[in-house]
């Protein structure tokens, strides 16, 4: 298995394999121009997010500055609007549905590590040994169409948000949230459902 292959499997891969560095510098030179436009170069945006992310459909806008780690893990529906500032730490797939609002300020995060020590720490590792001195994996998010995440939302590895959701700004996203639910907090909670 390669370390791509183990990273989308949701294994723990290494993260400073030469697949990743390689995909890295390429979504670096693209984000640097994308980021340089005028709101108004609307063609020449389009034609970089083409490049840039998996899938993107029709009537998509990604305000600047806009930050990902691959650009490739990332899949967007129609009517997408994605505000400024967002960061999309794109190690595994990102998948967002139609008719689908990203305030400012958003952060999805795929790639995260173990909470205990004893497994966090790559056994034995010594500087010489050229492996990274931790272990890192990472974990889909599917954002379902018909949502809206407020300002500041940060959404952690392996969630799903149903169609129709709606997550109040500053919220963080630990489990998943069911469709057609208002959810806030830290820990994001679901306090009614909507869309009735």
């Amino acid at each position: 298995m390669t370390e791509l292959e183990k990273c989308m499997a949701g294994e723990y891969y290494d993260c400073h394999n030469e697949i990743f560095l390689h995909l890295k510098e390429e979504a670096r030179r693209l984000l640097r121009e994308y980021n340089s436009l005028r709101y108004e170069q609307k063609e020449e945006k389009r034609e970089i997010l083409n490049q840039l992310f998996h899938q993107i459909g029709t009537n998509v806008s990604v305000g600047q500055p806009f930050i990902c780690d691959y650009g490739n893990n990332i899949f967007l529906g129609n009517n997408v609007s994605i505000n400024m500032n967002c960061t999309f730490v794109d190690c595994n797939k990102i998948e967002i549905g139609d008719n689908v609002l990203i305030a400012s300020n958003v952060q999805l995060y795929t790639a995260t590590h173990p909470v205990e020590l004893s497994e966090r720490l790559t056994p034995d590792w010594n500087p010489e040994s050229g492996e990274y001195f931790c272990r890192t994996y990472a974990l889909p998010i599917r954002i379902g169409s018909g949502c809206w995440l407020g300002g500041g939302v940060i959404v952690l590895p392996g969630v799903t948000i149903g169609n129709g959701s709606v997550i109040g700004a500053g919220s963080v996203v630990t489990k998943d949230i069911p469709e057609n639910s208002l959810a806030v907090g830290n820990p994001c909670r679901v306090i009614r459902k909507i869309n009735m």
